[in-house]
């Protein structure tokens, strides 16, 4: 695919992590940040499909409790433990 150049304003801060990173990953600052977008941009489309699709969920009034909600973490949270132990 072909590339096209972009340009971003970065405090000296982010752009020494940037450096470290690229150089730690052996690769170039440029890699690490299309890396970082390609990420990024999964996440937050992933996000937005969920909050749809929760949104169409609400509509139907497919629903759960709050103390079932609670009731889902806790045990997903000791069995992890459990896993974990």
């Amino acid at each position: 695919m072909p590339t096209h150049t972009a340009s971003i304003r970065l405090d000296q801060e982010k752009l020494e992590r940037l450096d470290r990173l690229a150089a730690a990953l052996s690769r170039s600052r440029s890699w690490v940040i299309n890396q970082s977008i390609d990420r990024y941009l999964d996440d937050e489309e992933w996000f937005s499909e969920a909050v749809a699709e929760g949104a169409l969920a609400a509509d139907r009034g497919d629903l759960v409790s709050h103390d079932e909600a609670v009731t889902w973490a806790r045990d997903h949270i000791a069995k992890d433990r459990r896993d974990k132990g």
